[in-house]
């Protein structure tokens, strides 16, 4: 969006965070409840965000360069990803390397944490398609529905996970319609309690279910208000992480892997919570300092598609 709105910047970086913070697999095993609350809710949050920023108007050429240099951050990070599956011992891991297993991971069936951008790429371009295609002749409600339709297909074909495309569809639907994000969602400390009665039952905690969509909203509605009441300095420093979740995206994967040597080291603190204090940061700036140093090199034309990734 060309007008960034402070909110959506702040909700962005509360939940880039968040996954950073359970994709440690010591903290995700270590609380497994509380990671099943925020995968509930984290995610799907960010795909209703993505697909109300999704700006198809700007034309079908600025378009398709967004798209191309989103999908060469990931090509690179999941090429890497999966030939390090197949040498370091982690969960998703492959037996063999091979052309047909790349090619599979690349534009199919990523594997790892990319998996997001994967579902940004081929939402957009999908959403993108339908619109130019219906054109004049369709409403918003007609695009919507043919939309949905379309994402069915691709789960069906196992490319795409159906509910990941409606929440980025839902957002679309916002962005399409006549409410401001900010008035949809609207700001209340209240919505903590039936996020605390929902929480109560486990089975809840899905969000493929109405639950899950409930939680969404109510999270969602909760943390506006917490953030009228921000400190500026903090409304400003998570403002700047919400503005390059891009960065951490791409690479906090990679120092969520690296931290894992911190776990004996800091084992004396028996919450982990030192250990969740000590491997963010450290995911963070890495992230940012990987961006800083292709910035100074001049590679981020590159790698990004402009001079300077960090502003």
């Amino acid at each position: 969006m060309k007008n960034r709105i402070a909110e959506l910047d702040y909700l962005k970086s509360i939940f880039i965070l968040l996954m950073i913070v359970f994709h440690l697999v010591y903290i995700g095993d270590k609380y497994p409840y509380a990671k099943s609350l925020v995968y509930t809710f984290h995610m799907p949050a960010f795909l209703i965000i993505s697909g109300y920023v999704m700006n198809i108007a700007k034309g079908i050429r600025p378009f398709l360069r967004t798209m191309w240099w989103i999908f060469i951050p990931y090509a690179v990070m999941e090429t890497g990803y999966v030939v390090m599956s197949a040498i370091l011992p982690v969960r998703e891991s492959v037996e063999h390397l091979s052309v047909s297993l790349w090619l599979d991971k690349l534009f199919l069936h990523p594997l790892g944490p990319y998996w997001y951008l994967h579902t940004l790429m081929l939402c957009g371009l999908t959403y993108l398609l339908v619109d130019k295609l219906t054109g004049k002749w369709s409403n918003t409600v007609s695009v919507l529905i043919i939309l949905a339709l379309c994402y069915a297909v691709l789960s069906a074909c196992g490319i795409l996970s159906l509910i990941n495309a409606l929440y980025f569809t839902a957002g679309v639907a916002l962005r399409r319609s006549s409410f401001d994000f900010r008035t949809f969602f609207s700001a209340s400390f209240w919505a903590l309690l039936p996020v605390i009665w929902l929480a109560a039952d486990e089975t809840n905690l899905n969000k493929s279910t109405l639950s899950g969509a409930a939680l969404t909203y109510l999270m969602i509605s909760f943390l506006l208000a917490v953030y009228r009441y921000l400190p500026d300095y903090l409304k400003k420093g998570l403002g700047y992480i919400g503005s390059h979740t891009f960065v951490l995206l791409v690479f906090s994967p990679v120092f969520t892997m690296a931290v894992k040597p911190l776990v004996p080291v800091l084992a004396f603190e028996p919450t982990g919570m030192l250990f969740l204090c000590v491997s963010l940061c450290f995911c963070v700036i890495g992230s940012f300092a990987i961006a800083w140093i292709m910035d100074k090199l001049n590679f981020s034309r590159f790698f990004w598609g402009k001079a300077r990734m960090l502003s």
